[in-house]
């Protein structure tokens, strides 16, 4: 098969500490032969005026200025030029979009491509459909984009609309999602949730050291593993749960997003049972995750994570831990695999029977395991894609809903 170029229009840097459904998406298309131009965020909010969102404008301009580089096997990067107050002024709008555009296009001619595969996470980019003319145009949504502090949600759904009825396919990772834009893109839209990479997770299932940082809590540990945003975790749930059993000791690895200064993350840092151990590499994260007794996803239930599928949702189950959640819309599917509980109370009593059953990791070999890998989860997309990605050989066809 010939290989296809993909222009890949990301919400996150490929640099992100976190690696999210973007990246994993797109190393994986290059590891298969396809040439991808991950093209990095343009921003999805309106920046203020003050010094935090100044230092991003900065930092923007000064990634904007470095060439398109190869970053893995068939996978380049291209950080846009953005200069900044666009989201404020036409012209300096019209500007961003047409040196995107340009640089996009020149990558394209050096490869002798024509017609690339367009595949975005975000609705910022209709201009660039008319000028690439793409071969097919795929809408992965992963999250409820406008639902996010400081977006303007009006705005957002407008563009999101428009993409929704132009796009060829349109793939979502939940079902709230999925309800959204099926009433405009039909049975175009196909429902595949988050996944996991089971092979590097289940490394925690074997023998091992533990991080001297992890050695040194004594047990039971209780892990969560994420970026510590205070629109996704419920803290004060953690706070309840930490007050009224001193004996476990709640872990967390990660930081807190930027700019968030969250007043009960510094509560809790006070309690000796709550550890806030800091980011940690992905390759460290199997360490970690096999010193502990229960996995947690403690989420506040709001607008964003109605429609959010956490991805460390089957990492967590890779690794052989039992996993307790708040009541998240996206996992009752997966009600079978996992304890839910709402409340602080009924969050512990969940805790307590997980570690009172001990560990009882789920079969490798598991359906839900061997079907939610990221390799499994591409071969479904490819295969609704078909034609268009395939160089003009068929591959399959997918179902929707």
């Amino acid at each position: 098969m010939t290989p296809r170029d993909v222009v890949m229009l990301s919400t996150a840097d490929w640099k992100d500490r976190y690696w999210t459904n973007k990246q994993h998406t797109a190393s994986r298309l290059g590891a298969r032969g396809y040439r991808v131009l991950y093209v990095e965020s343009v921003g999805i909010r309106r920046p203020g005026l003050n010094a935090l969102d100044l230092g991003r404008m900065a930092a923007r301009l000064r990634s904007g200025l470095a060439p398109i580089r190869e970053v893995a096997d068939n996978v380049w990067v291209l950080s846009p030029l953005t200069i900044p107050l666009g989201h404020r002024y036409a012209l300096v709008g019209e500007f961003n979009r047409w040196q995107l555009q340009s640089r996009i296009q020149r990558w394209l001619r050096r490869r002798g491509s024509a017609r690339p595969l367009l595949w975005t996470y975000h609705p910022y980019m209709m201009p660039l459909v008319a000028a690439l003319d793409p071969a097919a145009l795929v809408y992965h949504s992963v999250d409820d984009l406008g639902a996010i502090p400081g977006v303007d949600h009006d705005a957002y759904g407008r563009a999101e609309a428009q993409l929704l009825a132009r796009a060829d396919h349109v793939f979502v990772t939940s079902r709230a999602l999925y309800d959204r834009c099926v009433s405009i893109s039909g049975a175009r839209t196909h429902y595949f949730g988050n996944v996991a990479d089971i092979e590097h997770f289940a490394q925690a299932r074997g023998p091992g050291p533990l991080p001297p940082d992890l050695a040194a809590i004594p047990s039971p540990r209780m892990i969560y593993v994420g970026a510590l945003s205070d629109f996704k975790i419920d803290f004060g749930l953690i706070g309840r749960v930490a007050a009224t059993r001193p004996d476990w000791h709640l872990v967390f690895i990660g930081d807190e997003r930027e700019g968030q200064h969250s007043e009960e993350i510094a509560a809790l840092k006070q309690r000796p049972n709550v550890h806030f151990l800091g980011w940690r590499a992905y390759a460290e994260l199997p360490a970690y995750l096999r010193g502990c007794e229960v996995a947690l996803l403690p989420q506040l239930i709001n607008d964003y994570t109605r429609s959010m599928f956490p991805m460390k949702f089957f990492e967590y189950l890779a690794a052989g831990l039992s996993v307790v959640a708040t009541p998240l819309p996206a996992l009752a599917d997966c009600a079978n695999l996992h304890r839910i509980a709402s409340g602080a109370d009924a969050f512990a009593a969940e805790i307590q029977a997980a570690l009172d059953a001990g560990r009882r990791p789920l079969p490798l070999d598991h359906p839900a395991l061997r079907a939610n890998t990221w390799d499994a989860r591409l071969d479904a997309m490819l295969a609704v894609i078909g034609t268009q990605a395939a160089g003009g050989t068929a591959v399959g066809s997918g179902t929707s809903g």
